[in-house]
């Protein structure tokens, strides 16, 4: 493989522009930037996850599955050609079986649940809220530009929902357990 990156900096993002990877240059502040921004983002904290779980743990594969999904789905918005489709709807379909498997194992939700539990689940309730947030982004990036990101928008909706019940699985780990929320008045 060649080296993708021989010099790290390059001066030209110096005025405040960087440049997609079909050449053009934009505003640092653009909502598709912005975008990608929450998705790297995102995919840090996965990354932060994956150092809380151990190496054998059943969630593990997902999650590293789901750090690259999220790496193509950056690479299909710095190619900003709405021909070029990275996040294929078998993605989302392999998010939803997941999903159905993970909370096939856990009891039905009767009250809300209250970000924390253990280390592992915090740090999953932290990558949902950031995906969250990059869902946000994108539905915005799509109505100020023409893009053909509606598989994004699916894959990033699917996965805050995976991340959410993979937190409710890993608090319950090693006899943890979900805190739940006692509204004001029942205190």
């Amino acid at each position: 493989m060649a080296d993708r990156l021989t010099k790290i900096y390059t001066r030209t993002g110096d005025s405040g522009t960087t440049g997609l990877a079909n050449g053009t240059r934009i505003s640092k502040s653009a909502p598709r930037i912005e975008t990608l921004g929450n998705i790297d983002e995102l995919n840090s904290a996965l990354g932060l996850l994956l150092c809380e779980i151990p190496k054998e743990h059943n969630l593990r594969p997902l999650l590293e599955r789901i750090q690259h999904d999220l790496f193509d789905l950056g690479g299909e918005l710095a190619m900003a050609d709405p021909n070029y489709v990275a996040i294929a709807d078998s993605a989302i379909t392999q998010l939803e079986q997941a999903l159905d498997n993970l909370n096939a194992t856990l009891p039905p939700l009767k009250e809300f649940i209250l970000p924390g539990g253990n280390r592992p689940a915090a740090q999953c309730h932290v990558a949902r809220t950031l995906c969250r947030r990059a869902e946000r982004s994108m539905i915005l990036m799509n109505q100020n530009e023409k893009t053909d990101a509606n598989t994004g928008n699916k894959y990033l909706n699917r996965l805050s929902d995976l991340l959410f019940v993979a937190a409710r699985s890993l608090a319950r780990e090693n006899g943890g357990q979900e805190i739940y929320w006692k509204p004001a008045q029942c205190q």
